[in-house]
Parts: structure tokens; sequence; C-alpha cells
């Protein structure tokens, strides 16, 4: 990055810096709502109408988040998109609850579609892409990692050896249960259901119904319900 640039770039988190200090914590009561909606517009790519930003969200890289309309971030929701070609996209009529934590990392892309749910204390984590379709619930204390620690070598820790990553799919109108982890390179097809609890470490097929450690197929939602054989 060149010197104009690098002086942009500092400009740019100044400016944020100084729109969330100044704005992040002054109550609804006091109007801090309407407030957030008309200073974080100059620090997001795109802020949509109608849109509902709590006291207490932390809002990181902001020219690199979309929020459409009728988007509600609660109280404590975190989102850093901090970094170079990193993308944060919340679709329209999102909602995430207190806690949410939102990580893009080394060029990733994380994108919610529309109508979708995200319980409390919620993470989500690249580096590799994140995508949920529309109308998807998903349950309080989840996670969601796209990126796998590397363990080879036996004589350095984990931080010593890097991440892989391939990326994470949850298609539509998929609902996933309380404390679900869903781990690096799955594709949880269309209208799935995901047990609470349950560790999702490969690919489920759409209208499915799965379960447990690691997460098993016991049903298929269709019109015959068949069970799977176990």
């Amino acid at each position: 990055m060149n010197s104009s640039g690098q002086s942009s770039s500092k400009f740019r988190r100044l400016w944020e810096v100084l729109t969330t200090t100044l704005t992040g914590s002054i109550p609804d009561l006091f109007g801090g709502a309407r407030v957030r909606s008309l200073a974080y517009s100059t620090i997001l790519k795109k802020l949509g109408a109608s849109t509902y930003i709590q006291s207490g969200v932390e809002l990181l890289g902001g020219w690199a988040i979309t929020l459409e309309s009728s988007v509600s971030l609660f109280n404590g929701v975190r989102i850093d998109a901090r970094g170079p070609d990193n993308e944060v996209y919340i679709g329209s009529d999102t909602s995430l609850q207190r806690g949410v934590e939102i990580r893009a990392l080394k060029r990733s892309r994380v994108h919610l579609g529309q109508r979708v749910f995200i319980g409390s204390c919620t993470y989500l984590a690249g580096p590799g892409n994140i995508e949920i379709g529309d109308n998807c619930s998903i349950a309080a204390h989840c996670g969601i990692f796209a990126n796998q620690h590397k363990f080879d070598d036996p004589t350095l820790g984990p931080n010593d050896q890097g991440l892989t990553w391939q990326g994470i799919v949850i298609e539509k109108n998929c609902w996933i249960g309380h404390g679900v982890s869903i781990l690096d390179g799955v594709t949880i097809g269309e209208g799935s259901v995901i047990g609470a609890g349950a560790v999702v470490t490969q690919t489920i097929p759409s209208y499915s119904i799965a379960v447990g450690v690691p997460a098993k197929v016991i049903k298929r939602r269709d019109v015959t319900h068949e069970s799977v054989d176990n």
C-alpha cells in the first residue's frame, strides 16, 4: 500500500473510532438509535433504511460492512471486517441478538441472507467464506468456524502452524439448534434441521434432521418421513 493509501486507511479508522465512541453508548431513551443511524451511515459501506443499532454494538472496518434495510443489531454485537478485501454483508430483516460476534479474516466474505435470525452469543469466524441463506434461524451459543488449525508437527503448538480453510454454506430455510458447532468445509442443505448440541463435521443433505456428536442424519423432511437406518 502506498503512502496515500495508508493515510486514507488511517483517516477512515480514526473517523470510525470517533463516530462509534461519541454515539455508540447513547441510550435509546435519548434518541441513541436515531443518532447512530445517521452517524454510522458515514462509516459503513451501506446502511439501509429502518436499521436498528442498539447501544454497545462494536463495528470495526465499517467500510467493508453492508447492513441492508430493517437489520437489527442488539447490545454486545461485534462485527470485525478489518483487513484487505474482507466483506460482511447482512441482508434485510435480519436480526443479530446480544453478544453475536462475526469475524472476517484474511480476505474472507461473510454473507447473511434476508430474514436470518442469529441467537445470542453465537460466533462466526473466517478466514473461510461463510454463506447463510434466507430464512435461516440459528439459536444461541452456536459456533460457525470456517477454519482449522494445522497440527502436523507435534513439536509445535497449534498457534505456530497456521490455518487451513474451505468455507461453510448453510442453505436457505435451515434451523440450527442451541449450542451447535459447525466446522470448516461443511454445507448444510436447504430446509435441514440440526438438533441442539450437535457437532457438524460433514455435509448434511437437504431436508434432513441431524443430531449428535458428530452429527448424523436420522430422518428426512419429506412426504414419506422415512427414518435413516442406523
